[in-house]
């Protein structure tokens, strides 16, 4: 597979907008999440309002993919409920397990879906699913 395919204008729109990179002060939570084989490593931050995560960033540095991946899935999560975060959690991990393929269960991932394809590149999984499972990670605490 080309790698120019997985470097959709979607996934470099996300890395280079920086919308959702930036430390969150007052946050509640937050959790750190690397990657040791490629130096993907960012920290996530989560600012909840009871059960509903309220507002959500990002800092490190990492690749376009975990990047962007990161930032799409804090576009996702703002708002929703713990329950209704580990469900987009499960979806896209499925996704790119390719355990999920109903087209209507992938359409709540949004932007995110883009990154369906990275299933096909081994070595860039890790990458796309950073943030997921550290995002997993810190609201299961």
């Amino acid at each position: 597979m080309d790698l120019n395919s997985i470097y959709t204008q979607l996934i470099m729109e996300h890395n280079k907008n920086g919308h959702n990179k930036k430390s969150l002060l007052d946050s509640d939570i937050t959790e750190r999440g690397h990657n040791p084989t490629c130096g993907d490593d960012i920290s996530l931050h989560l600012k909840l309002d009871g059960n509903i995560i309220k507002d959500a960033s990002f800092t490190g540095v990492g690749c376009a993919i975990s990047q962007a991946s990161t930032s799409m899935m804090i576009d996702l999560i703002k708002g929703l409920t713990i329950e209704e975060s580990l469900n987009l959690i499960k979806t896209f991990i499925g996704m790119i397990k390719k355990e999920i393929t109903d087209e209507n269960e992938l359409e709540k991932l949004e932007d995110a879906i883009v990154l369906q394809n990275i299933s096909n590149m081994p070595a860039r999984v890790k990458c796309a699913v950073l943030a997921w499972h550290t995002l997993k990670e810190a609201i299961s605490k």
